[in-house]
């Protein structure tokens, strides 16, 4: 009777955060309010100034919250990500693994991090970590034929598999790697697009960047799955490749670097 008790408030509690979640996403005037947070946040370069165990992940925390929500949910025993910075998202996704394992899920899972440059300090800092048995470090561009060919290889090993993007943010760059790494993500699995917050900021927080309000991660995004609708492209097993955006994330949130950035594929 206690644990029907139990399991009936948890259930109950989750619908009620449905419905609150969805009536935050039509607030407008609180996501004005998170808008003009997020462009101060910007300036003061608020996600620079967070550390996952001792190392800086240069992150928004609801984002951090997010993923590993995420992680959780799908299980996955492989996470590719794009770009490592100084390695704290790579120690994060390692340690929510490690977690996972313990609970009882895959004891081989391990995340791959891809970086055109992985400076000698950061690598070091990365593997002397306790975290770092489950972490793979690729150096090279993630657009790279050779560097994907390299991912792909690895990824056969695995069946669950997350994508992370968060290196160059240039429209053509991102499209790219939508087009590469995307067809890797396993069924109801999710690709991550960061930094589609670039959309929706002012020119001025880009000047002097090879990106802009009109070419970032959104627009690739956009042009993603607007090729997906015509051209019906395969995976790499020929299955169809379907994604969709997964909006309840991002009204949840709503401090997001990733707006219309979290891809559930379908």
């Amino acid at each position: 009777m206690i644990h029907w008790q139990i399991m009936n408030d948890h259930k109950k509690f989750k619908r009620q955060s449905i419905k609150e979640i969805l009536n935050q996403g039509k607030n407008k005037r609180f996501k004005l309010i998170t808008q003009k947070w997020m462009q101060e946040s910007v300036k003061n370069k608020y996600s620079y100034h967070f550390e996952w165990l001792g190392r800086p992940i240069i992150q928004y925390p609801q984002d951090i919250i997010a993923v590993q929500d995420l992680l959780w949910k799908i299980k996955p025993d492989l996470v590719i990500e794009t770009g490592i910075a100084r390695g704290g998202s790579l120690i994060f996704i390692s340690s929510v693994l490690e977690l996972i394992a313990q609970c009882g899920e895959s004891k081989k899972s391990k995340v791959v991090g891809i970086d055109i440059d992985i400076r000698k300090h950061n690598n070091i800092a990365i593997k002397k970590h306790p975290m770092s048995k489950r972490i793979i470090t690729i150096e090279g561009s993630s657009t790279d034929e050779k560097i994907f060919r390299k991912v792909r290889s690895i990824s056969k090993r695995f069946k669950k598999i997350m994508l992370f993007l968060d290196s160059n943010h240039t429209h053509e760059h991102v499209l790219k790697e939508l087009k590469l790494y995307a067809p890797l993500v396993s069924k109801n699995s999710y690709c991550i697009v960061f930094d589609t917050i670039i959309n929706y900021l002012p020119n001025k927080f880009h000047l002097n960047k090879p990106w802009n309000k009109k070419h970032n991660p959104k627009t690739a995004v956009n042009n993603y799955l607007r090729y997906l609708k015509s051209k019906k492209p395969r995976d790499y097993k020929n299955n169809l490749i379907k994604f969709e955006n997964n909006k309840n994330i991002e009204n949840q949130l709503l401090i997001t670097v990733a707006l219309g950035g979290f891809l559930i594929r379908r």
